[in-house]
């Protein structure tokens, strides 16, 4: 159902801005850019001109047909040996951003004997993850995370990965998302329960029972660890049938150690880099036993749990159930999943599943936190409900909606989407070349002032105005793109707007170092030493 999306290109989309001489298209200006944990270059910004068709440079020869390729791509040079490597690994935001500011949308960076093409323009990314998507495979990162996450969804190619995601799909159709949205809920307000006994045991002596609103303490948690922890209970619930919040520790260290070692994973000779008696990659290879060892688990609970059962299966009618026993009706094999196919399926969708949308519930925490004023207007919102909210209220979560997707505007959690180019093409009138990485960047995108008018400035109600004309498609696309857009983009929208109403009803975020929290591009765009908060309770609506 998915091998031939391919959406028309949107009317209101731009062509590519003419580049000076010397020069290819410009980038966006540096100054438009939220700092990241390492950037600390001067303001540049970049070169002016005109609006040309999409993929025909202004300084082509007459007669030169769209698309032709036209010469060298501009080259970011490194200013020691081995900083783009070192870059990529440890503040790859700060790298895109020069690249752009410096050569312009289309720029050739070379790092561990690779070569890396960034594309900044929206156009380009929709070339690379739409128009061109056959002539790309997965990124170098993606088969980075092949040694963590095995052949699941987010790492497989090909029939084989179009075979999984058949399988899958239903389990995110809108049917099944709106029978999830009840659970999401009573996951919020479970939490928020918890938070509240935190703040009762602060109370003193003798304070009354049931004092509300704010004569109740504040309570200290940090914000990014609670998301994690909230969203892997409404994963293992939803899509698996299964409490988890007992492992949820277990699943964050072992995450922690797994990311701390991803940069081995992307080095060229990975996998024996990856075997190497060395810390990180001893701690990478425990983090992906674990890993392995509570997936294991939760497959056998429910292997064992179906003995007796009509059909062998304990069919809660969830994810799991459906991919026990699922055989794809385009094999003719009709053979289910085997046991390392599963593994690798569930262990994708279980940490895939969760974290994204903890990243992006984190960082809506910290611009509330950050703006009091659009907080009060949520917290309108939401009190006007009534109550807790449903999946019948997303209508009446407007504003709540345009806080999410403005906070994955200025903090989109896959920040960088990554391709390997397998058959030889042109982007914006530069050939592109087999084995070449080509990197495209939503971070980019979504702070280019071409497309977005004060592009740092946190501002829901750009979201609730009538978007401009000249707005690609791709100058937003937090979820990816082509056949390989996120499975749960609906998902993890109703997930977002719906714990964050709730949470919002009784909590006000009152952030600790509200300036000194940066954000670090890893394989998440994750806050840096996490964030630390005070959750202020609110008087009952």
């Amino acid at each position: 159902m998915h091998e031939t999306f391919d959406p028309p290109r949107a009317p209101n989309s731009s062509p590519l801005p003419s580049a000076a001489p010397g020069r290819t298209f410009a980038g966006p200006p540096r100054a438009a850019m939220p700092p990241s944990s390492v950037d600390r270059s001067p303001t540049v910004g970049p070169a002016a001109g005109t609006r040309t068709p999409a993929g025909t440079p202004p300084d082509a020869p007459a007669g030169t047909p769209p698309g032709a390729p036209r010469g060298a791509i501009p080259a970011l040079r490194a200013r020691y040996p081995g900083e783009h490597l070192l870059s990529l690994s440890r503040d790859p935001l700060g790298l895109f951003v020069r690249a752009a500011r410096e050569r312009g949308d289309v720029v050739r960076i070379p790092a561990a004997g690779r070569t890396f093409v960034l594309v900044a323009h929206p156009e380009l990314a929709r070339e690379v993850l739409v128009t061109q998507q056959k002539r790309f495979v997965r990124g170098y990162a993606h088969r980075g995370l092949r040694f963590l996450l095995g052949d699941g969804l987010l790492t497989s190619e090909g029939d084989f990965h179009r075979r999984q995601r058949r399988l899958a799909q239903p389990a995110f159709h809108r049917e099944r998302i709106a029978r999830y949205a009840a659970t999401m809920v009573d996951a919020a307000e479970r939490w928020s329960a918890r938070w509240e006994a935190r703040g009762r045991e602060r109370e003193p002596a003798g304070a009354p029972a049931g004092a509300g609103g704010a004569d109740r303490e504040p309570v200290v948690v940090d914000l990014h660890a609670e998301m994690m922890a909230l969203t892997l209970a409404i994963v293992g619930e939803t899509l698996f049938g299964t409490a988890v919040e007992g492992v949820a520790g277990e699943v964050s260290d072992a995450m922690h150690d797994a990311l701390e070692a991803a940069p081995l994973a992307f080095l060229p000779f990975a996998r024996f880099t990856l075997r190497l008696p060395v810390p990180l990659a001893v701690r990478f290879r425990g983090a992906r036993a674990r890993l392995h060892a509570v997936v294991e688990g939760i497959v056998a609970e429910r292997r064992a749990a179906g003995r007796g059962a009509a059909g062998g299966v304990d069919d809660r009618g969830d994810l799991l159930s459906m991919l026990l026993v699922a055989t794809d009706p385009e094999e003719s094999d009709g053979q289910p999943m085997s046991d390392a196919q599963l593994r690798d399926e569930v262990l994708t969708l279980f940490l895939a599943g969760h974290e994204t949308t903890a990243v992006a519930l984190t960082w809506t925490w910290v611009l509330l936190g950050r703006h009091p004023e659009v907080a009060a207007r949520l917290h309108a919102e939401v009190d006007a409900l009534g109550g807790a909210p449903t999946m019948d209220d997303l209508p009446r979560l407007a504003y709540a909606r345009a806080v999410v997707a403005e906070s994955m505007r200025l903090y989109p959690p896959a920040y960088a989407v990554g391709r390997i180019c397998v058959e030889r093409t042109v982007l914006g009138g530069h050939a592109i070349e087999p084995g070449w990485g080509v990197i495209t960047s939503p971070w980019l995108a979504h702070h280019d002032p071409r497309w977005w008018p004060e592009p740092e400035r946190f501002r829901p109600e750009r979201w609730l105005e009538p978007a401009p004309a000249d707005r690609p498609k791709f100058a937003y696309f937090p979820f990816g793109g082509g056949t390989r857009i996120c499975i749960g983009e609906q998902f993890a929208w109703t997930e977002a707007i719906l714990v964050l109403a709730v949470l919002a009803r009784r909590w006000a975020p009152r952030l600790a170092e509200p300036e000194r929290i940066a954000a670090r591009g890893a394989i998440t765009l994750r806050p840096v030493g996490g964030v630390r908060a005070a959750l202020v309770p609110r008087p009952a609506p």
